[in-house]
């Protein structure tokens, strides 16, 4: 059956996860690394296509509006959500352009640029790490096996151990919501 077959996939893929040690030690030092960030008023930005962008969204919201209680606002924005700048440069530049002009504009150093990419090798993903590298901005990178090209491009690199998209991307956000939970307890612990 579809279903559970669908289901067990999603579970061998998270066991495989918990049993990575590496991978979680990477975890631990991404939510490290955005806690000091906005501790020190820098930004969180997130980047992604399609699904990833969904996700991308997905988590800066969770930072930015709250996680699990109320809690001043965290500044993390997804990059993607001014259709008029997205579709504007990607007309009269490329669509491999539409993130990394945005991180040259808003971007300053000791930001946080989490990109988001199944494959590791989306071209508007890559150049935008490019550019976040280039100004002084750190990198995290949230892929499937084996991290693709993004590998060289991030500070740390959050590789889900699987080939299946959508497995990834169950991963990914589970991922985020551990992240985004260590940050909001860590910068506002309830006492």
């Amino acid at each position: 059956m579809m279903i559970k077959k669908s289901i067990e996939e999603s579970i061998k893929v998270k066991e495989e996860l918990l049993a990575n040690a590496e991978v979680l030690e990477i975890i631990a030092q991404a939510a490290k690394l955005i806690e000091n960030a906005l501790r020190e008023d820098k930004k969180i930005l997130f980047c992604g296509n399609g699904g990833s962008a969904a996700d991308a969204q997905h988590l800066a919201a969770e930072l930015s509006g709250r996680f699990y209680y109320d809690r001043d606002p965290l500044f993390a924005e997804a990059l993607h959500v001014n259709t008029s700048y997205l579709t504007a440069v990607a007309n009269d530049y490329s669509y491999d352009e539409i993130y990394a002009r945005l991180i040259k504009g808003k971007g300053r150093k000791g930001d946080v640029l989490i990109g988001i990419s199944t494959s590791g090798n989306s071209g508007n993903i890559l150049k935008a790490m490019d550019k976040a590298r280039e100004m002084g901005i750190h990198t995290i990178g949230m892929t499937g096996l084996g991290g693709g090209k993004m590998k060289d491009l991030s500070d740390l690199l959050i590789s889900v151990p699987s080939n299946d998209t959508p497995r990834i991307q169950e991963c990914h956000i589970l991922i985020g919501h551990i992240i985004c939970q260590m940050v909001e307890s860590a910068i506002f612990p309830q006492v």
